[in-house]
């Protein structure tokens, strides 16, 4: 196989050709320069070649920072993707790449193309039916891709007709009754590539220029064919994957950008091209990583494969929508499927021993029956990590150490959180966020909420106070660091923890503290001056954080307070910051109420989905009917008709007529790029608070 190559002909002329007679009178001269802009660009070498300057420069700048492109995945996003997959029995493969037996052979390479197609084949079969229907047949189909005739077969027949040596890729796409396929149903390109396999020994694990630009070049013609389309229902059809596998290893590569801007130019067709790519597109490529083992058998839980599936899962939600059974409903189900697993190796039951903290002991095999002591294995009653009212916990940041008693047990809905006073200032309130125990077997799911409450909201604080965020209605970090537990730590030197199972757990304390808005809704003190209060104080607190570019991404009743102690007047004051946006890659929590529409669909925020969430608040708070949603379909009907019929500025309406105005201007703006303009409506809701504000000090202090 050759890593360049040219193509000849149209590419899908019955398709193309027959969209376009069908919308040319109404669609204008750029649809038609688009189709002949993709019936001329056919050669990945040539764009290849107006790449590598822009490809080294690039490099170049990025020497210090590797690797040159960002990776599509958070690995916190996968971690969710890996546990949601754990009950998902993907379908066993019969034939293999044959990596042990390696050569450049061409039955060796015809192996190769059907293990792959194989592998594509049941990763979008399981992924189908685990997260969408295991009851409707599967709308999907895989097939080889021909270069010279860019026309799509089965390996088993392309190979039997000899077509092998022109085979570039395998394509997953959907169901048509073209024999031979259409470029605008590929959902997803596989590029087999035999090079793969010496990147992956390289520190970057980054594909080489030539295989990154054959990538773009199919990624250009995957968005160019859609583009085109008729095809109904694709979303967000400014971004496509592909992937780069060979047979051991595999990675993606994702290309985000509008086409539109892509300038048709039908004499300069590879320029053009090139310059979209430069100025236009956000590239992603992540690591190479190994997919198939020495063996050639799929490894399905590895990175290499999770990635791999990651991507193919965006794609199905592009062409179908969001699925029936979310990564979060499924991988709620990892704490269950552990304790089940620590059960059938006896490691314990969570009812036993408090709380479900186990030693691991290794013992020596032996061929006697021997006696076990129960001391040996029960954990001391002081290393249990059991907080309650009057427990004091200290804290280690730097080279100093702080104590805090505990008050106060809370909860957010999900996990613990606690109000506490320093030991040296016994009067003053805290919130106090405990992270996960270090010495736990495994992580849980419940881990990784603990970690966004505790490791990250600290990083949000931290940055926002480095930025020199100052507002009463934002929450202040007085203080983080590691727990001091009992006894003498044996920490090495290099890092890490000790034995202690408290060692390592980390600690955020931070102020003011409040009563929640759930607490005062269902305490019925949330009214109307309430209302308008918190709409006012929650948006400042939003422009405070929008003005450095940090949006929350996880509004909710149990994430703002009302401060009310040791100040004249109330206010609130949004909290709960561990789920915050920083930049494009990162998510927000989703929220079947709570969410905005377009983080429920696209899984980012737009620039009015905080206020749009801060709209479901108000409106659930103030009387709104709660419905019973156990979908993202649902969710989003739910939001589509109660946005289509009014219901909830009606509701507003009953509160505030600025409300309801304030309600109507987040519709206007929701899935929009356009900014949010807060300081006008600070200024409409100030005008309409009962009270005098002359403004008060913020206390910074820990």
């Amino acid at each position: 196989m050759e890593a360049g190559y040219t193509i000849g002909g149209s590419p899908d002329q019955e398709s193309v050709g027959s969209r376009t007679k069908r919308s040319g009178a109404s669609s204008g001269t750029r649809p038609k320069n688009r189709k002949e802009f993709l019936h001329k660009f056919v050669d990945s070498e040539i764009l290849t070649r107006k790449l590598e300057d822009w490809y080294e420069s690039i490099s170049e700048k990025s020497a210090c920072k590797n690797p040159v492109f960002d990776v599509p995945f958070e690995l916190i996003e996968l971690q969710k993707f890996d546990y949601a997959l754990e009950g998902v029995p993907f379908q066993q493969l019969i034939r293999m790449p044959n990596a042990v037996y390696a050569s450049t052979s061409d039955a060796v390479e015809a192996t190769a193309y059907l293990a792959i197609e194989d592998f594509l084949h049941a990763s979008v079969k399981g992924l189908w039916e685990a997260f969408w229907s295991q009851d409707e047949p599967m709308p999907f189909s895989v097939a080889c891709l021909h270069g010279a005739s860019l026309k799509f077969y089965q390996a088993e027949k392309a190979i039997a007709n000899g077509k092998l040596g022109g085979l570039c890729a395998i394509g997953i796409m959907m169901n048509s009754r073209h024999s031979h396929g259409r470029w605008d149903h590929i959902l997803e390109l596989a590029l087999l590539r035999p090079d793969l396999r010496s990147v992956a020994g390289e520190s970057d694990q980054q594909p080489s220029a030539s295989v990154l630009g054959e990538a773009l070049f199919f990624a250009v013609r995957m968005l160019l064919s859609r583009s085109l389309s008729r095809l109904n229902g694709i979303q967000d059809s400014n971004c496509v994957f592909v992937l780069l596998i060979d047979s051991q290893y595999g990675g993606v590569v994702k290309v985000e950008g509008d086409i539109s801007k892509l300038e048709c130019d039908v004499d300069n067709i590879y320029e053009s091209a090139a310059e979209w790519i430069k100025k236009h597109s956000r590239i992603s490529v992540s690591p190479i990583d190994r997919i198939w083992n020495k063996l050639g058998n799929a490894n399905w839980g590895d990175i290499g494969a999770l990635q791999v599936l990651f991507a193919t899962f965006h794609c199905i939600m592009q062409f179908v929508g969001s699925p029936k059974h979310s990564i979060e409903d499924l991988a709620a189900d990892h704490g269950s499927r552990l304790q089940t697993r620590r059960v059938e190796r006896q490691l314990g039951d969570t009812s036993v021993n408090g709380g479900g903290l186990f030693r691991f002991q290794q013992h020596s095999v032996s061929p006697e029956i021997v006696e076990v002591q129960e001391e040996a294995i029960k954990l001391e009653s002081e290393e249990l990590l059991k907080l309650e009212v009057g427990s004091v916990l200290w804290l280690e940041d730097s080279n100093w150490q702080k104590g805090y008693q505990i008050n106060e047990v809370l909860s957010d809905g999900e996990l613990p959180y606690y109000v506490a006073s320093p030991v040296e200032d016994p009067g003053k309130a805290l919130f106090l966020y405990v992270g996960s125990l270090p010495s736990q077997l495994e992580p849980a799911w419940e881990d990784m909420n603990l970690w966004y409450q505790v490791q990250r909201q600290t990083k949000i604080l931290t940055i926002m106070k480095q930025k020199g965020l100052s507002s009463r209605y934002l929450p202040q970090l007085s203080a983080s660091g590691r727990m001091i537990h009992p006894g003498h730590c044996r920490r090495p030197n290099s890092g890490g923890n000790c034995e202690h199972p408290w060692c390592g757990t980390s600690i955020l304390v931070a102020s003011p503290v409040g009563e929640t808005v759930a607490n005062m809704v269902s305490a019925g003190q949330f009214g109307f001056d309430e209302a308008i209060r918190c709409c006012h104080d929650c948006l400042s607190a939003l422009s405070t954080a929008a003005s450095a570019g940090i949006r929350h991404g996880d509004i909710r009743p149990e994430n703002v307070i009302r401060v009310s102690s040791g100040v004249r007047d109330p206010y609130f004051v949004i909290i709960g910051w561990g789920h915050a946006i920083l930049e494009e890659r990162d998510r927000p929590a989703m929220n079947l109420h709570f969410s905005s529409t377009y983080a429920l669909q696209e899984g980012k925020l737009c620039s009015a989905s905080d206020a749009e969430s801060l709209v479901y608040l108000l409106y659930f708070s103030c009387g709104g009917v709660v419905p019973d949603l156990d979908s993202v379909e649902g969710a989003l009907h739910w939001r589509e008709t109660s946005w289509s019929r009014r219901l909830i500025q009606q509701k507003l309406g009953d509160v505030s007529t600025l409300l309801k105005a304030f309600a109507d201007y987040v519709d206007s703006l929701c899935g929009t790029p356009y900014p949010m303009d807060y300081d006008i409506w600070l200024r409409r809701l100030r005008r309409n608070i009962h009270e005098e504000d002359h403004g008060k000090e913020i206390d910074t202090s820990g």
